[in-house]
């Protein structure tokens, strides 16, 4: 069985004091939002380098170092507002840092296929798990793990109170900038959370889908709904399928839809379906749009903050179930032009206005987000791009059960393509994954509904 060792924990301090006296900042309405109270975890997988004999962990430590005076926050402590208790805000003191975890890995990329499925028990490993007390202690961990071959991965634990994918890769390209030896950041990171994304003068809600979505309910917390033992699990999506699919759901409606939309639909019908939610439960479709560029005026392009709001799609389990699924498909595509300034503006406001009685999108929230094409491939140390993205995160947008759409490795594709081998592993990289993480007793209905779309 594969062994992952620790050798090495350290603290990554900046590399001059970012600041002169101990002070404290306060975040967003959006980095605020109780489905943000989290540490979200996620992994990159990195080829040897055949033309450098530099050491992955000392390139990134160093690099880290010197990118941390102008990220700072990211060492600093999360903490509840005296005047808000139920608000975050970050402390900064002198003496803090990034901890970073070294590891090794005795086998090689290859003969785990490029840890191209996520749900391989032994990932968990390579990313650092911090229980919620020592996330906000330590916003940032980050872990380096070096492999039999050369190769490494860099596992990431970041609170996301702090920054939302988007930030958090803006933050990994900085310090990738300088590890390719620049000596200075192509985008400095702007912070002013409050001021940008803070609430209006006079707090009002004036979005009526606010209120249709979102609910009061103290005492709730999405994250500690107990569903039974959980599974996580991925599925492989054939572009043929999905086409033949889009073109059932064209032929049916008259609409093009998105992978998104198509794919989506029929996931969140499977998965209720397969969870035997009753017929009049309220049940949720979930995800975030980018308000970076939306917003009047827009986000500054450094903001390296939550910049993304939720959205969702609401019906009845029963209307869930009898509805076309092309209808389904056209109730995604049409609320995502719900999102505008105005809703962005009611919803920072609703948090100002009732951010201590328990803001809540409630229980069956399905949370879905597409990481295909996020950027996250942009981050390069000197050994090339990452050849595997993939979150290991279980929570996302008040879901304990969420939906990755994810790509495959891109060194299995070439791999494959170089050997002109047409294997299976060569079939499924015509496609995408679906990471799913389901109630343990609903995963054997759900499989047979993914293998049904993939005949």
């Amino acid at each position: 069985m594969p062994a992952i060792k620790t050798t090495d924990q350290t603290v990554i301090f900046p590399s001059h004091p970012p600041f002169h006296n101990d002070h404290s900042l306060p975040l967003s309405h959006l980095d605020t939002d109780r489905n943000l109270h989290l540490t979200f975890r996620y992994l990159r997988v990195y080829l040897t380098n055949p033309q450098t004999s530099l050491d992955p962990f000392h390139v990134i430590t160093s690099s880290l170092s010197q990118v941390l005076p102008l990220f700072y926050p990211l060492a600093g402590t999360l903490r509840h507002r005296q005047c808000q208790p139920h608000h975050l805000e970050i402390q900064c003191a002198a003496g803090q840092g990034v901890p970073l975890v070294r590891a090794t890995a005795d086998f090689t990329l290859e003969s785990v296929n490029y840890l191209d499925d996520p749900a391989s028990s032994f990932v968990e490993q390579l990313v650092p798990d911090p229980g919620p007390e020592d996330g906000m202690e330590h916003p940032c961990i980050l872990q380096v793990t070096v492999f039999e071959c050369g190769g490494f991965t860099l596992g990431a634990a970041m609170h996301h109170a702090l920054c939302d994918g988007i930030g958090g890769t803006l933050f990994f390209n900085a310090v990738a900038e300088l590890a390719r030896g620049s000596s200075r950041i192509t985008l400095e990171p702007v912070w002013e959370r409050e001021r940008l994304l803070g609430p209006r003068e006079v707090p009002r809600v004036e979005s009526p889908l606010i209120g249709e979505f979102l609910r009061l309910e103290k005492g709730f917390l999405p994250y500690e709904q107990d569903i039974g033992r959980v599974g996580r699990e991925c599925f492989h999506v054939r572009d043929e399928c999905l086409d033949n699919f889009k073109r059932l759901l064209l032929e049916q409606s008259g609409f093009n839809f998105t992978t998104f939309e198509a794919l989506g639909a029929y996931i969140w019908r499977s998965k209720v379906k397969a969870s035997g939610i009753q017929a009049n439960e309220k049940v949720k479709f979930a995800y975030s749009i980018n308000i970076r560029r939306l917003v009047k005026p827009p986000l500054p392009t450094g903001y390296w903050g939550n910049g993304c709001v939720p959205m969702y799609v609401q019906l009845s389990a029963k209307d869930l179930m009898e509805k076309p699924i092309w209808e389904i498909a056209e109730l995604i595509k049409k609320s995502k032009s719900n999102v505008t300034d105005e809703y962005v503006r009611s919803f920072i406001d609703y948090q100002e206005l009732h951010f201590a009685d328990g803001i809540t999108a409630g229980k069956g929230v399905s949370g879905f987000t597409d990481w295909r094409h996020l950027g996250h491939s942009t981050v390069d140390f000197g050994w090339g791009g990452p050849v595997t993205v993939f979150p290991l995160g279980r929570n996302l947008l008040g879901s304990v059960e969420p939906c990755f759409f994810l790509p495959y490795s891109t060194v299995t594709a070439d791999f494959t393509k170089k050997k002109k081998k047409k294997t299976v592993t060569a079939e499924k990289k015509r496609g995408f994954k679906v990471l799913v993480t389901l109630a343990e007793a609903a995963l054997p209905a759900f499989r047979e509904d993914m293998e049904l779309f993939c005949q």
